[in-house]
């Protein structure tokens, strides 16, 4: 294993924080993943979800989270 290839192996071993996105106006101040959004969305037009379906939730919450709250 080359020195490059190390690097990118520890990096991906490191969890890295999700991006956080604020959206001023937004309904509530708690964060919100983009995961548990999506969730809320397809359970509200009458989806069921699946196994994959909370699989993805909890990838898309580890990447991004919502925001009402300035950053502390």
């Amino acid at each position: 294993m080359n020195h490059q290839e190390a690097e990118s192996h520890s990096e991906a071993k490191q969890e890295r924080r999700p991006y956080r996105v604020r959206l001023p106006g937004f309904i509530t101040n708690e964060d919100i993943g983009l995961g548990d959004a999506i969730k809320q969305v397809t359970s509200y037009v009458g989806m069921e979800p699946c196994g994959g379906c909370k699989q993805r939730a909890a990838i898309l919450n580890r990447w991004m989270v919502f925001s009402g709250q300035h950053p502390r």
